[in-house]
């Protein structure tokens, strides 16, 4: 004959399955990318991350979205949208392996933004405080194109998308451009 369960050893079963059982409900619904988020986001590592939201607001419209101090009044995490995109942002923590571009003697990435009018863009990122790297100008790939350093030390690219073409058409303008550059 088979023993019976005390009732509260019975019941303690039930609750601590029931948990488990919503727990597994609650986790299919969490979306693996959170809502506002896109697939990628990039992260920039600044000295001065607070000056750094700043100016990302006057260069290109960002909206602070969120902003972390750490115990030393650092900017420990913060995000802010540009567009329809977030970009998170801290300040330079080397012990942590987060060092900024003056640091490492430079940057090898830069972010690229899809405007509506590049040269406006341009202008405003200008005017905010940023280093002229390339002005505006029409691009064999059917953009107009123009690149900036911001006073941080990270690049951004801007662009506005004039013109479609067939992949074919692109590669013949590229090899048509990259002469000029052998020339």
């Amino acid at each position: 004959m088979a023993k019976k369960k005390p009732k509260a050893a019975a019941k303690k079963g039930g609750i601590r399955k029931a948990v488990r059982k919503a727990a597994k409900k609650a986790a299919k619904k969490v979306a693996p990318i959170p809502p506002g988020y896109r697939t990628l986001t990039p992260v920039l590592v600044c000295r001065g991350a607070a000056a750094a939201i700043d100016f990302y607001k006057r260069a290109f419209g960002a909206k602070e979205v969120s902003k972390m101090l750490g115990p030393d009044g650092k900017v420990a995490h913060a995000e802010v949208r540009i567009g329809d995109s977030k970009v998170m942002l801290g300040d330079e923590m080397p012990s942590m392996g987060a060092t900024a571009p003056p640091t490492i003697g430079g940057t090898a990435t830069s972010l690229f933004i899809y405007t509506k009018n590049v040269d406006q863009a341009f202008k405003q990122a200008i005017d905010a405080g940023a280093k002229e790297e390339m002005a505006p100008a029409d691009m064999f790939w059917g953009d107009r194109y123009a690149k900036v350093v911001d006073p941080f030390g990270h690049k951004w690219s801007m662009a506005t998308h004039i013109e479609d073409m067939s992949q074919k058409e692109m590669a013949r303008r590229g090899a048509e451009a990259m002469k000029q550059f052998s020339s």
